[in-house]
């Protein structure tokens, strides 16, 4: 079941930047986790300006993941 579906436009919105198949598996293991959340989060709670707002901190919390573990790889 797609949790994305069906929903505001401006929350299917967030799926695409919650997409990890595109990064290597060690980055894929932090984005991942992230995703999840952020799927979990748009199961439970219903579509709106809160909700809407939370996807896009979470979106900015798991860059800001993925580029430390980025930082570390160097």
């Amino acid at each position: 079941m797609d949790v994305w579906e069906g929903r505001h436009p401006a929350t299917q919105h967030f799926k695409a930047l919650f997409a990890y198949d595109h990064l290597p598996p060690h980055l894929q293991e932090i984005s991942g986790r992230v995703a999840n959340l952020a799927q979990y989060m748009v199961a439970e709670l219903p579509d709106g300006p809160e909700l809407t707002a939370g996807l896009r901190k979470l979106v900015e919390a798991k860059d800001c993941f993925v580029r430390a573990a980025v930082a570390k790889d160097r």
